[in-house]
């Protein structure tokens, strides 16, 4: 599928903190659209981390191991340069509702005005619609039962989220976006 000035590569940016079911749906579509994906793990200093960006990474990796023509990077910086150092030609974005789409329309139009780089939006899946990685942290640092979840994430962000509970972790603390002082 390799298009004639060279391969057509995606960058899908985000913080996946954590990866949500939505992700990968929309990455699982983009592959058969792209010749790669590349899904790039980076950090939003708006936000308090639940998962680390190295734990992030290893999860994404892990669930990207079954999807032929994805994976994970992670970068620092500005997306714009990290899409032009991996010579990607878009910037893929998910998009579950009309929201969405007013805030990564304005992000779209000024990556194209400013680095002359477009972004391809991509709907998730209608079972996906409500699903944000924030509402993940919101619900974990309200204290919810992890095990509802299922739905939402998949297992290894479970897992992990289970494990962390086992330790004692304070997600009250972790999980709200407001920046840490």
């Amino acid at each position: 599928m390799t298009h004639p000035a060279g391969p057509r590569i995606a960058v899908f940016p985000g913080q996946f903190d954590p990866i949500t079911n939505g992700h990968l749906d929309v990455i699982r579509r983009a592959v058969k659209i792209f010749d790669e994906v590349i899904v790039a793990v980076g950090i939003n200093p708006e936000k308090r981390e639940l998962f680390t960006l190295d734990d992030r990474l290893a999860m994404i990796r892990d669930l990207l191991a079954d999807i032929p023509g994805a994976r994970a990077a992670k970068y620092e910086g500005l997306t714009m340069d990290f899409v032009r150092s991996v010579h990607a030609t878009v910037i893929l974005r998910g998009i579950r509702d009309v929201s969405d789409l007013r805030h990564e329309f304005q992000l779209a139009l000024a990556n194209r005005a400013v680095g002359g780089i477009e972004t391809v939006f991509i709907m998730t899946g209608d079972q996906y619609a409500l699903t944000s990685s924030s509402l993940i942290r919101q619900v974990v640092a309200l204290g919810a039962d992890i095990s509802k979840l299922q739905p939402l994430v998949p297992p290894i962000v479970l897992q992990h989220l289970e494990r962390m509970q086992r330790r004692g972790i304070n997600f009250r603390n972790l999980a709200l976006d407001t920046p840490a002082t």
